[in-house]
């Protein structure tokens, strides 16, 4: 691989971090974006080539005290198949049905997923929408330290998130939902999972009565990164889902983006997307 000339594979959080203070650095965790990317020539493969795949305690998913941690190196496939995530986190588990092949779902890692900080992340949307926190662990000051920040707001743009070059991404957090939560994601491409998106769609909110509150709605593939759509949640909360409801929603999440047209969707086709499937979405919520 060129422009690489040293390959380390530490086996303890503390040992990456000191590899990642000495930088510059490469992170390697499943490669299924970073082996293409670099390919194809899209990404500049530092001297120092880390493959993070054998360091303890970076994979699987744990719940305690109200919180759900899942590894950086925990697979879609073990998402999947997690009764956990299939039971509380609907939406993830959903985004992980439709997440490229049963092959690439076996490598790649909910890590690598976040860090490459793609508009159209699989599982970037559904993670948004339940209010998500990413773990990141350095040694800025020589001793190992970690620091908490809300997904939402380390996603920066493509390719781009707020993990500083002498930090690794270690795991994330979600908040356990309430027995009354609802979540739920969709996804449209040409095909269900082999595609990249052309839009995403999360949802998660508490159910009250024929309202919902606490709503969340992240959307996809329409912004230069997955966002929070906050006017669409407000024409939401405490409210009833009429379809006068339902109408505003969907016509505040079309004020709220901002699509490409590019060669997999025009901006028209995007926006329209979006109502519909929203619209489609809130109603399904409704009626079940």
């Amino acid at each position: 691989m060129s422009g690489v000339s040293h390959y380390a594979t530490p086996r303890s959080l503390e040992e990456a971090a000191e590899l990642l203070r000495s930088g510059p650095v490469t992170v390697l965790a499943g490669g299924s974006d970073l082996m293409v990317q670099s390919r194809a020539g899209k990404v500049e493969l530092q001297p120092t080539l880390m493959n993070i795949s054998r360091v303890a305690g970076l994979r699987g998913i744990a719940q305690e005290n109200g919180v759900v941690r899942i590894g950086a190196l925990t697979t879609v496939t073990d998402l999947y198949t997690s009764p956990l995530i299939r039971a509380r986190f609907v939406a993830l588990w959903q985004a992980c049905d439709h997440f490229a092949s049963d092959q690439i779902r076996n490598v790649a890692t909910v890590g690598g997923n976040i860090c490459n900080a793609s508009p159209a992340g699989d599982t970037l949307v559904p993670l948004v929408a339940l209010d998500a926190r990413v773990v990141l662990a350095g040694k800025p000051n020589g001793a190992l330290a970690t620091r908490t920040v809300p997904l939402a707001d380390f996603l920066l743009a493509p390719g781009r998130t707020a993990r500083a070059p002498n930090e690794l991404l270690t795991g994330i957090e979600l908040p356990l939902p309430p027995d009354n939560a609802v979540s739920a994601f969709f996804k449209f491409g040409t095909r269900p999972a082999l595609d990249i998106s052309v839009i995403s769609i999360g949802l998660a909110a508490k159910r009250a009565g024929g309202a919902l509150r606490d709503v969340r709605i992240a959307l996809g593939a329409v912004a230069p990164r997955p966002i929070r759509a906050t006017a669409t949640e407000a024409a939401l909360e405490g409210k009833p889902l009429s379809d006068e409801v339902i109408a505003a929603a969907a016509a505040a999440a079309d004020a709220e983006i901002h699509p490409i047209s590019d060669v997999r969707a025009s901006d028209w086709y995007r926006r329209e997307m979006v109502k519909n499937m929203l619209t489609r979405m809130l109603n399904h919520v409704r009626d079940h």
